[in-house]
């Protein structure tokens, strides 16, 4: 806690010592006169409250629970990037996620992102490595939180989230730039080992999960071609929304591969390895509809093809209030989960529509609603989870409310059926109130 301590006061001597004699303009610190060498910080908070429907069968502490009300830190987050010579960028990132009642006090905050980037042809190519979040597959394979529509991002498309990386960053190197119109990325990931992951179980089944061997690396990327305002691709964080402020319109593609990530127990009893293969595509549109007013409307929608192998699942339980379960049937597992992740074919999609400027005093609303469908081969009966709210936008992204209500399937395991069978819903209710600085 002292090292923490120690290197955020030099962190702030530095900043302050650089402040002074350079110049501070648009936020960052300008390190020549025209300011296209700099340096930034940013910081992010965002606090959730809520009540759950819990899964069946659910405790805290020992206790059965069907509904919980809870208070949590959902992200807290601190950057610290910038353009430091013409051609090298440095970025780092730390923070902390997910911080209830239930989490280890005094955690503190931990690594996100370190990672040297080096703009080899101008605009076109830049090589980088470090530990990362340019990854493939989709455009919220790393979402921007601070920008995100609704209340959270599709975490699904963080496909291997805290299994073989640290919350959806790898140890990376990776090539990114612009061709035209084209905005690219290639990466090379070296996976972390499956047995540090949380719930991390030894018993191979005949369900496949990660393997436990010594990984080979990953392979992914994305190809995005922008037809209207071109984004930025400065860090691999893509944004939720620009709220009316970009005519973007973009189709994306892209995938992942690793070789003999996953295994099961195969017919004969011996252990079968099999590959990691995903591919999705997808398309973004966000746009004002009305300049004069400041009206806009924001959509996004996927198809993702996963292949973890045959009978995979995994919950997502976000910030979950439960630590235990007296019904092991339950294929959710306890508290907020639901199977988000699994061996099959996923369609997703999120509108939201903000309304005119000042509409309510100086402040205005955008509500939303997203879909996440998928045919998962585990699944009796397709998995629907839906989520609507709407945003009080008191000054943008920089301070804003969330109200949101989720629908969750619930799905048991029976005895004969190799599929797991749809039983129930349950819902929850979230207000989260974030503070942007930008």
């Amino acid at each position: 806690m002292l090292l923490r301590f120690s290197l955020l006061v030099c962190m702030c001597s530095v900043f302050s010592s650089v402040a002074v004699s350079q110049t501070l303009k648009d936020g960052k610190v300008w390190l020549n006169e025209d300011g296209s060498n700099y340096f930034k910080f940013t910081l992010l908070s965002q606090v959730w409250i809520r009540n759950t429907d819990m899964n069946p069968g659910s405790t805290i502490g020992g206790y059965a629970k069907n509904n919980y009300t809870d208070i949590g830190i959902r992200r807290a987050r601190l950057q610290a990037f910038g353009q430091i010579t013409d051609r090298v960028f440095l970025y780092t990132q730390i923070g902390m996620n997910n911080f209830n009642f239930q989490s280890d006090r005094k955690a503190g905050f931990f690594i996100h992102d370190v990672l040297g980037e080096y703009e080899l042809v101008r605009k076109k190519l830049s090589l980088g490595a470090g530990l990362t979040a340019w990854n493939g597959l989709t455009r919220y394979a790393a979402p921007a939180a601070g920008s995100i529509m609704g209340l959270d991002a599709p975490l699904f498309e963080q496909t291997t989230n805290d299994v073989n990386d640290q919350f959806l960053r790898k140890l990376s190197v990776y090539a990114k730039g612009k061709l035209c119109k084209l905005d690219y990325r290639l990466v090379m990931s070296s996976p972390m080992a499956v047995q540090k992951s949380n719930n991390y179980s030894p018993v191979l089944g005949t369900n496949s999960t990660f393997s436990a061997m010594p990984a080979k690396m990953m392979w992914q990327g994305y190809l995005m071609w922008q037809f209207l305002d071109e984004e930025a691709n400065t860090t691999p964080y893509a944004t939720g929304t620009y709220l009316g402020a970009k005519r973007v319109f973009n189709i994306g593609a892209g995938f992942q591969y690793q070789p003999d990530a996953m295994w099961h127990r195969g017919t004969a009893g011996d252990t079968v390895t099999t590959n990691m293969r995903h591919f999705a595509v997808d398309v973004y549109y966000d746009a004002p509809v009305n300049r004069a007013t400041g009206s806009a409307i924001s959509a996004y929608a996927t198809y993702i093809n996963f292949d973890h192998g045959p009978g995979y699942i995994r919950n997502q339980a976000t910030m979950n209030p439960a630590n235990g379960t007296i019904q092991s049937a339950i294929l959710n597992g306890s508290g907020n989960g639901y199977p988000s992740y699994g061996t099959g074919n996923l369609l997703y999609g999120q509108v939201g529509y903000k309304f005119k400027n000042n509409l309510i005093g100086k402040t205005t609303l955008m509500p939303y609603a997203s879909l996440q469908y998928a045919h998962y081969d585990r699944l009796a009966k397709d998995m629907q989870y839906w989520d609507a709210g709407v945003n009080w936008l008191l000054k943008g992204h920089t301070s804003k409310l969330t109200l949101s209500y989720h629908n969750r399937p619930v799905y048991e395991t029976q005895a004969g059926n190799a599929k797991a069978a749809l039983i129930s819903h349950k819902g929850g209710v979230t207000l989260q109130y974030q503070v942007f600085l930008n």
